[in-house]
């Protein structure tokens, strides 16, 4: 089977792992903001040595796509980018948000929707919908979270919401068959384990053209004038 060395670096914390179709061979996560640039390659490195593999055993890249941060998300994207270029091998994409909803699927019920949601900012999530079975049945895409959001779909059934966009809309929501997973963030190797079967399907990325899926446009902030 092919060997999948997956990244997953769209929020704060910093992921990869080896994966072998479902299999997980070696993962490594690290939760500190700001460490994407440095600590990126030392986290491969690592994943590499606990599973006795080489770099010339990688068969694939997988990336998390998108959404999430702009920084984090260039980061990795030319990370994989680079170590496809280098080794000759193909890049696979896989959607952040569905590749949080995989980790949850598992043990989630049957009946119940799934919603993970990255924190944009404010009152604002980057979020999407999926049954139990990983169907899309709302295209990711940005959201301003108040009272009335999710009313609709919560009104037929029961939804659970994972990530770190997910802790301010727990503040606000009050209909009861709301969900809510805490402390879940990204990680790599579902990020891997999805992307097996596109490459099975030979649904890999063209290098020269692919970018992350922001979603929105990068807005700079100006700097405060000194005093």
């Amino acid at each position: 089977m092919p060997l999948i060395l997956s990244i997953e670096t769209s929020t704060t914390v910093c992921s990869v792992a080896l994966t072998d179709e479902k299999k997980v061979i070696a993962t490594r996560k690290l939760l500190e903001d700001k460490s994407h640039a440095s600590h990126l390659t030392i986290l491969i490195q690592d994943v590499l040595e606990e599973s006795g593999r080489a770099m010339s055993d990688i068969e694939a890249v997988a990336i998390s796509e998108g959404p999430g941060s702009y920084t984090g998300l260039r980061i990795g994207v030319s990370t994989a980018k680079g170590l496809c270029y280098a080794l000759g091998v193909p890049l696979i994409g896989i959607s952040t948000l569905k590749a949080m909803a995989y980790e949850v699927q598992a043990t989630s019920k049957p009946s119940t929707l799934l919603c993970p949601m990255i924190d944009a900012r404010r009152m604002e999530v980057y979020t999407a919908l999926y049954d139990s079975s990983l169907d899309e049945l709302q295209a990711p895409h940005p959201k301003i979270l108040n009272q009335e959001s999710f009313q609709e779909t919560l009104g037929d059934a029961s939804v659970l919401f994972f990530g770190n966009g997910s802790d301010k809309f727990k503040d606000v929501v009050s209909l009861s068959n709301s969900e809510f997973i805490e402390d879940l963030s990204p990680s790599a190797w579902a990020v891997g384990v999805l992307a097996f079967q596109k490459l099975e399907n030979n649904q890999v990325e063209d290098l020269a053209y692919f970018e992350p899926v922001y979603l929105k446009e990068f807005q700079a902030t100006k700097p405060k004038s000194l005093l």
